[in-house]
């Protein structure tokens, strides 16, 4: 028994003639006779006389019609409950951002989600990649916004944007005067990485070639977890950085602040949420959002090369010791 045959059989009573019942239902008038057999042998009950004209509901039939009038009332209240559902714009949404991204972005989109969603409350955390994608399929989090594609088949992913990678060098770098970067011999043993931040690094490895960090030189041995560490080590000479551009944009001298030549390496971020999440108007906000409170750098089209980090032999390594 089906929602649809249900439906033909309403229908035909409410018509008492089956081509009239099937044109109702857009469907043959073949198709329509066949689901209502199919629908009586599979209960055993004859639910019309086809011998009288008009057509008319067996005794039985009636209260077999009238429970799939209320079976279709609650089917519509369901369908209703869940479009609503999806359309509503308040309550309480759990928020997590990349740590690497949130103090860059989480000033601007709170103001501006403001203003399209004054009911929904956000509790946003901050955490590393690994962390968020745990806490997603866990349903401790409703909605992250990270770097894509995760590789991650219990995850829907909806893209908002391309962030540019740029160097961060310091004065005593060869190409300091430069008006781009490119990668040079003796970088990859002064590239500074950020503790634990596994996908973040593993981007920056796949922009320098390096399959492993293995070659570059020993970190330091406190947990270096903020790209705003990252810039003061290169400030004291101890290394360059690749960082993401939204962290560049308040900074008052961007002399030492490096493009990459097109195609410029760019991380791609998305709004990420488990394949159960229903509320779909609320994502289309969020994305409208964040899109429209980015500077016009990075609305402009230009020509991009996406990095992984999901596929790279060393997340995968470093991740596996802790999940």
């Amino acid at each position: 028994m089906t929602i649809q045959q249900l439906k033909y059989i309403v229908a035909l009573d409410d018509e008492r003639h089956f081509a009239r019942a099937a044109e109702a239902c857009m469907v043959s008038q073949p198709g329509l006779t066949i689901q209502l057999k199919n629908l009586e042998e599979e209960i055993g009950i004859k639910i019309f006389d086809r011998n009288k004209v008009p057509l008319t509901p067996t005794t039985l039939g009636k209260e077999i019609i009238n429970r799939a009038r209320k079976i279709l009332k609650e089917a519509d209240e369901i369908r209703d409950f869940v479009v609503n559902e999806k359309n509503v714009l308040e309550g309480e949404i759990r928020l997590g951002i990349i740590s690497t991204l949130s103090p860059y972005l989480i000033p601007l989109f709170i103001k501006a989600m403001k203003e399209a969603t004054p009911k929904v409350h956000f509790i946003i955390k901050e955490a590393n990649t690994g962390q968020l994608m745990k806490d997603l399929e866990s349903g401790a989090l409703d909605v992250v916004i990270m770097a894509t594609p995760t590789g991650n088949s219990n995850l829907i992913e909806h893209p908002i944007f391309k962030e540019p990678f740029v160097a961060y060098l310091n004065e005593l770098h060869p190409m300091a005067n430069d008006e781009f970067y490119e990668i040079q011999p003796g970088d990859k043993t002064e590239l500074l990485l950020l503790h634990s931040e596994f996908c973040y690094n593993a981007q920056l490895l796949d922009i320098c070639g390096i399959k492993t960090p293995g070659k570059i030189k020993e970190q330091f041995t406190y947990d270096i977890s903020s790209i705003e560490t990252l810039k003061n080590l290169v400030r004291a000479q101890l290394g360059f950085a690749i960082i993401p551009e939204l962290s560049v944009l308040n900074e008052k001298d961007m002399k030492l602040f490096k493009p990459f030549k097109e195609p410029k390496p760019v991380r791609e971020i998305s709004l990420v949420v488990s394949d159960s999440f229903s509320k779909k108007l609320l994502l289309e906000k969020m994305n409208e959002a964040i899109w429209n409170c980015l500077p016009e750098s990075l609305q402009k089209d230009f020509v991009y090369r996406k990095i992984r980090w999901n596929d790279s032999p060393y997340f995968v390594k470093s991740v596996s010791k802790f999940m």
